[in-house]
C-alpha cells in the first residue's frame, strides 16, 4: 500500500484531457460554446452544419468581427503586441479570455463565454480549425489546432497561421470529435439522437437571439433543417420552431427593482397542451436549466390543464449581473441567483393571472362518463378546474431524462415510489355500492339500501361552461392555495387505514409521514370536482329499467322523521309538511338540477338519477335521504352563484366516506362457549328457527350485534380498497390543497428527524 502515499503531479496533457471531459460532455456542448461566442462577437447570421450527430464534423460560420484578443489580457505571453494573425497562437490556450481582467470583473459578467476554456478543451479531444477575418484585415487566416496549440495542417508543413481568402467572421470547423477518447465515442448511441440534441439548443438560441439568422443543415443535404431569418419576430421564431405553441400565445412581463430582477416571455393558454413540458429559460440571455423553475410553471399550470397536459412557456429573466453566479457548471447550463423562491414566485403569479384573464377563451372536452358496474378498468382522472382529454396522458418516452447524479445520503432517499402500482390494485373487488352502518339501523326504507343501483353512461356531448360564477367559484379555489400541502399530495404513497371513526390515515410524501383526516380531504376533493366537471358530470342510475321506481317524497320523509325525531326543537313540526316544501323546491327546478347537475326527478316525482363525481366509487346510499332534504334549507336558490356553491357543498358532504365503528370484538371465554361440542349440537344450531334460539337461551341483539360487526368488517374492507385505489390516487392526481387543510395534515415522522434521534443514542 506504500504506493498510496507517492503523490505526484498529473501530467499537464492528463489535467488538460480531464478539463476537457468536463466541458465538452457531447457534442451539443461544443456548439452552444462556439454560439454563445459568435453571439458575443456580435454576429448577425450564424450558420451551422452537422455530420453524424457532430462526432464526426460539426462547423459553425458567423459573421461576427472576428477574433480579436485585448492586448491587456495577454501582456505576459509571448505574443504581445503583435498583429491580428499573432493572435492566434493563443486562441486554443486555457483560461485566455478578453473579458475578465481580475476576479472582480467575474461578479458582474454578462456575457457567454468568459473562461476561455471552451476552444481549449476542443482542440484536447477533436480536430480543430479556425478561419477568421476582422473589419480591417485584408485577407483571412487559417490556423489549426492541437491540444491547445498551433499544429500544422500536414506532416512536415509549417503551424503557423495561413492567409486565405473568407469573409468577415469567424468559421470554426471541429472534426472527429472524441477521437482520443474512444469509451466516450462509444458511449453515443446514434448520430439522430446527438443531431436532435444539437437541433433543440439551436432553437432555443434563434427563439431568443432577435435580429441574429439561425441556420443549420446536415452535411450532405442540400436545405436546411432549421433556419429562422433575423428579421423574423419572437412569434415568427417561436412558430419556426415549436409549430402550434405558437397559435396559443400570451405575452407576460413582471419587475421587481426589491429582487433586482425583470422577467417577459411568452406562455401558452389552456387550450394548448402537449404530453411533456417545454420551458425555454433564459437568465441574462444564456440558456440554462432550473428544476425549480419548472416545478413551479408546472404547478402554476396545474389549475387550467387537464392531467396530462403540458405547456410551452418561453421566459427571459434578466437578474443584476452582481446577484447571479454563473461560475457554478462546467458548461454553465446551471445558474445561482438571489432571492431565487421570491422570483420564481413573481413570475409563476403573473403567468396565472395572465391565463386567468384570457380564461373565457377556454376550449376543453371531458370525460366523466364511466363503464358499467362490475368493470375493473378505472378510468384516468383529469386535472383540478379544467376539463380534459384522457388522450393527453405522459408518455414515459417522452419524458426528459435524469441526469445521473450522485447517491443521496440515506437521510434524505425515498423508500416508495408513488407511480409504483402495487399487486393488490390488480385485485379489485366486485364493485358493490357503498353502504354504512345505517342502513341496518333502520327499517324505514328500501330505496336507500343500494340494490340494483348501476352507472348509465350517455351520448350528450361535453359542454364548455361559460358561467361567469362557477369561473369566479374556480378563481376562489386558486386563490387559496397551499403550494407546499399541493406538492405534498401530489407526490403522496398511501399507507394505510389508521382510524375508520376518525377517518384517519396514513400516507408518505417523500422522507416525511403524514396524519390525514381524509374525510376533510375528500370533502375538498369533491367540491373541486363539481366545479371541474360542473354541467358534465356521469350520473348513477337508481333503478335499472322494469323496477320500481323511487318517490322522491318518500326519501324526503324518511330524513324528514329521522330529524325530527334527533332533535327535540323540532319535535312541533310535522315531517309532511317540511317534505312538501322541500319537495316543490327541488321539483319546480328539475330541469336545472339535470342540465348542471345529472340529478334528474321525472315528472312523476321519481328520483331517477344522482351525480357521479369519480369513477369507480359509490358515495353511502344512507345518507341519500339526508343529502336530498338538505337541499331545501342549506343551498340559496335565490342567487346563480352561492346556488351552485351551496349546492356543490351539500353534494360533497353526501360523497365523503362515512364514518365507520370499531368492530366488537367478543372475549374468547365467549367464542368458546358458543363453539359446537357434538354433531347434534350442529345440526340443531343450524335447523334453529328465530323462536327456537330464543328458546334455546341465544339472545337475538347477540345475532343482531354479530350481523353488524360482520357488516363493519365487510365496509372496512371495501373503504380500505376505495382509499387506497380510488381515493388518494384522486388525492394525488386532481387535489389543489387549499388553505383550510392544513387543518387535516400532521406531520407525525420523518426521516431526517429520526436520524438525527438515532444519532444522538
Amino acid at each position: 500500500m506504500s504506493h498510496l502515499n507517492c503523490r505526484k503531479p498529473l501530467a499537464q496533457d492528463v489535467v488538460n484531457k480531464i478539463a476537457a471531459g468536463e466541458i465538452i460532455v457531447a457534442p451539443v456542448n461544443a456548439l452552444k460554446e462556439m454560439m454563445e461566442n459568435s453571439v458575443d462577437a456580435g454576429a448577425t447570421a450564424i450558420e451551422i452544419l452537422v455530420k453524424d450527430g457532430g462526432l464526426k464534423l460539426l462547423q459553425i460560420t458567423d459573421n461576427g468581427h472576428g477574433i480579436e484578443v485585448s492586448k491587456e489580457c495577454y501582456k505576459s505571453y509571448r505574443y504581445a503586441n503583435q498583429t491580428q494573425k499573432d493572435d492566434l497562437p493563443i486562441l486554443c490556450e486555457r483560461f485566455t479570455t478578453s473579458k475578465l481582467k481580475d476576479f472582480d470583473d467575474l461578479r458582474s459578467i454578462g456575457t457567454y463565454g468568459f473562461r476561455g476554456e471552451a476552444l481549449a478543451s476542443i482542440s484536447h479531444i477533436a480536430h480543430l480549425r479556425v478561419t477568421t477575418k476582422t473589419a480591417g484585415s485584408s485577407c483571412a487566416w487559417q490556423a489549426y489546432y492541437q491540444d491547445g496549440k498551433l499544429s500544422p495542417p500536414k506532416p512536415g508543413q509549417s503551424s503557423d497561421p495561413k492567409p486565405c481568402a473568407g469573409r468577415p467572421g469567424t468559421q470554426i470547423t471541429v472534426e472527429d470529435l472524441f477521437y482520443n477518447i474512444p469509451n466516450r465515442r462509444r458511449a453515443f448511441k446514434s448520430p439522430s439522437e446527438e443531431y436532435a440534441r444539437i437541433l433543440d439548443v439551436v432553437t432555443r438560441y434563434a427563439v431568443h437571439c432577435e435580429h441574429v439568422s439561425f441556420s443549420i443543415k446536415k452535411h450532405g443535404e442540400a436545405g436546411a433543417g432549421f433556419s429562422v431569418a433575423a428579421a423574423a419576430s419572437k412569434i415568427d421564431r417561436i412558430k419556426q420552431a415549436h409549430g402550434a405553441a405558437a397559435r396559443e400565445l400570451i405575452e407576460f412581463k413582471t419587475q421587481n427593482d426589491r429582487w433586482g430582477f425583470s422577467a417577459s416571455g411568452y406562455c401558452t393558454t389552456a387550450n394548448y397542451s402537449a404530453k411533456r413540458t417545454t420551458i425555454l429559460l433564459f437568465i441574462n440571455h444564456r440558456s440554462v436549466e432550473s428544476s425549480a423553475v419548472k416545478k413551479a410553471i408546472e404547478q402554476a399550470y396545474q389549475l387550467f390543464l387537464p392531467k396530462g397536459g403540458h405547456p410551452f412557456v418561453y421566459l427571459s429573466l434578466e437578474i443584476d449581473p452582481a446577484r447571479v453566479d454563473v461560475n457554478v457548471h462546467p458548461t454553465k447550463r446551471e445558474v445561482h441567483f438571489l432571492s431565487e423562491d421570491e422570483i420564481i414566485d413573481m413570475v409563476c403569479t403573473d403567468i396565472r393571472e395572465r391565463l386567468t384573464q384570457v380564461d373565457t377563451s377556454r376550449t376543453f372536452k371531458t370525460q366523466t362518463l364511466v363503464p358499467a358496474i362490475g368493470s375493473s378498468t378505472i378510468n384516468k382522472q383529469q386535472s383540478p378546474l379544467a376539463g380534459g382529454d384522457d388522450n393527453n396522458q405522459p408518455s414515459t418516452d417522452a419524458l426528459p431524462r435524469t441526469p445521473a447524479s450522485k447517491r443521496p445520503y440515506e437521510n434524505n432517499l425515498v423508500r416508495t415510489d408513488s407511480k409504483l402500482r402495487k399487486i393488490t390494485s390488480m385485485l379489485p373487488p366486485a364493485l358493490t355500492p357503498s353502504q354504512s352502518l345505517d342502513n341496518h339501523d333502520n327499517n324505514t326504507t328500501t330505496a336507500a339500501s343500494g340494490h340494483g343501483i348501476q352507472y348509465i353512461t350517455t351520448d350528450r356531448e361535453q359542454v364548455i361552461t361559460r358561467l361567469s360564477s362557477i369561473k369566479t367559484l374556480r378563481a376562489h379555489v386558486r386563490d387559496a392555495i397551499h403550494q407546499n400541502l399541493t406538492e405534498v399530495f401530489a407526490s403522496l404513497t398511501y399507507v394505510g387505514l389508521v382510524d375508520p371513526f376518525r377517518r384517519l390515515a396514513a400516507m408518505q410524501s417523500g422522507v416525511n409521514l403524514y396524519l390525514v383526516d381524509y374525510g376533510m380531504i375528500a370533502n375538498e376533493l369533491f367540491y373541486q370536482i363539481g366545479i371541474t366537471d360542473f354541467g358534465n358530470f356521469g350520473a348513477i342510475q337508481l333503478r335499472p329499467s322494469g323496477s320500481d321506481p323511487i318517490q322522491l317524497k318518500e326519501l324526503l320523509l324518511v330524513a324528514a322523521e329521522l330529524e325530527v325525531q334527533a332533535d327535540p326543537s323540532l319535535a312541533d313540526l310535522e315531517p309532511s309538511a317540511i317534505v312538501e316544501k322541500v319537495y316543490e323546491q327541488i321539483y319546480s327546478r328539475r330541469e336545472m338540477l339535470r342540465e348542471y347537475f345529472s340529478l334528474e326527478v321525472s315528472d312523476e316525482g321519481n328520483l331517477l338519477t344522482i351525480p357521479l363525481l369519480i369513477n369507480n366509487y359509490l358515495p353511502s346510499m344512507a345518507k341519500l335521504p339526508t343529502f336530498l332534504l338538505r337541499l331545501g334549507p342549506f343551498v340559496d336558490w335565490t342567487d346563480e352563484a352561492q346556488c351552485f356553491h351551496t349546492f356543490l357543498v351539500e353534494l360533497a358532504a353526501f360523497y365523503v366516506p362515512e364514518k365507520l365503528p370499531q368492530a366488537k370484538q367478543k372475549p374468547a371465554k365467549e367464542i368458546e362457549s358458543e363453539l359446537p361440542t357434538s354433531p347434534t349440537r350442529v345440526a340443531e344450531r343450524d335447523t334453529a328457527t328465530p323462536e327456537s334460539d330464543v328458546t334455546a337461551g341465544q339472545s337475538p341483539i347477540k345475532t343482531r350485534q354479530g350481523e353488524e360487526d360482520s357488516f363493519i368488517t365487510k365496509r372496512r374492507g371495501e373503504m380500505e380498497y376505495a382509499l387506497e385505489h380510488v381515493l388518494f390516487p384522486a388525492f394525488r392526481s386532481r387535489l389543489l390543497a387549499t388553505q383550510g387543510m392544513t387543518q387535516g395534515v400532521v406531520e407525525v415522522a420523518n426521516l431526517k428527524g429520526l436520524y438525527r434521534v438515532f444519532e444522538r443514542c
